[in-house]
């Protein structure tokens, strides 16, 4: 029986990806080191080294222009007012409180996700200028005095939440690149697995993460409410 004796050397591009985000480096510093040290722990030639580095700055020299351009539109709405549209928006509907709102969000962030659309939300493009300043304003409504640490408690969840629902939505997507990486392992080790047969095994993982993560939003409302009572009570 032949045994293939695997390089794992490479790996110590990973360990600098860790390092330099620990020592808080310059991103594309700390990226450009990575791929060095790979580089050389794989024994590839510094031409061949270099021509990779430049092929993949060629492929993805528009990734900025793709990256910026949303941000600069979300922060033009931003000082136009978003912000406070969407919470007068909401301080309309008076049964919407924080709980009941970011549970919506998942429901529609979890199902969109599982039919692929995961650009459909975000933390940059949907949660900071959109569902946090919604959730701040559902709680405003009752509790005109909200504390800087309750605000700083339901941003937190609304970007909780935009995870939760994206990170269990996706795995019940077909063409999911996990679930592709999966079937290509078992591939390997002579076991053949259907896509569509590991998606449909993760509607339930999906399901159980929706409840779950709804009760807790549920409790929001009530640890809200306590926390609001607690700074009413005289000392």
């Amino acid at each position: 029986m032949q045994h293939t004796v695997v390089n794992l050397w490479p790996l110590l591009g990973v360990a600098v990806i860790i390092l330099g985000f620990a020592l808080r480096a310059h991103p594309v510093l700390v990226v450009i080191a990575a791929c060095a040290v790979t580089g050389i722990a794989a024994a590839m030639p510094v031409e061949k080294l270099l021509a990779t580095l430049g092929a993949a700055f060629l492929k993805t020299r528009s990734l900025p222009l793709i990256l910026l351009l949303p941000l600069a539109a979300i922060g033009l709405l931003e000082r136009f007012g978003l912000k406070e549209h969407a919470q007068a928006s909401i301080a309309r509907i008076k049964s919407a409180t924080t709980g009941r709102l970011l549970i919506v969000y998942l429901a529609i962030r979890e199902i969109s996700a599982a039919f692929g659309l995961t650009s459909i939300g975000g933390h940059p493009n949907m949660v900071r200028p959109l569902i946090a300043p919604m959730a701040e304003g559902a709680a405003e409504v009752r509790y005109p005095a909200l504390t800087d640490e309750l605000r700083h408690r339901i941003r937190a969840m609304s970007a909780a939440t935009d995870n939760v629902g994206l990170f269990f939505g996706e795995d019940v997507f077909v063409a999911f690149g996990a679930i592709l990486l999966m079937q290509t392992i078992l591939r390997a080790e002579g076991l053949e697995v259907d896509p569509l047969h590991m998606a449909l095994w993760g509607i339930p993982t999906a399901v159980t993460a929706f409840l779950i993560h709804s009760w807790r939003l549920h409790r929001l409302d009530a640890q809200i409410a306590r926390a609001m009572l607690a700074v009413k009570e005289p000392a």
